[in-house]
């Protein structure tokens, strides 16, 4: 497992300048590693996004990947729907994924965070 970089107002420059050097990496026959990252356009963004129930419903969902949002709302002893909602929140950023048979998973160590000045 590894970590998940988050970035905070990283440009689209910034991130297609990224990936076009490792593409040229590449080309020149570098081995180049595959990194997990998200990038939220402001802080706002990610305050919305992970609060500390969030980050708890994570943790969790990182020592015990889940069959469903139900089973996960009651290891948590929270409501099915803000549990819901978190977690489609949580999906769509990239935070959890989603098995073939829809199982929940955080399937990274930890979140590194830069913030951009």
């Amino acid at each position: 497992m590894t970590d998940l970089r988050i970035t905070v107002g990283k440009s689209l420059r910034e991130i297609a300048a990224e990936v076009t050097d490792a593409v040229h990496r590449v080309e020149k026959g570098e081995t180049v590693e595959a990194e997990s990252s998200i990038n939220f356009a402001d802080w706002d963004a990610l305050a919305r996004t992970l609060t500390a129930k969030r980050l708890e419903l994570l943790r969790h969902l990182h020592r015990h990947p889940t069959a469903s949002v139900r089973a996960l709302a009651a290891a948590l002893g929270r409501d099915y729907k803000n549990v819901h909602a978190d977690v489609q929140a949580l999906t769509e950023a990239g935070l959890i994924e989603r098995g073939e048979t829809g199982d929940l998973r955080a399937e990274y160590d930890g979140i590194q965070t830069r913030i951009a000045m």
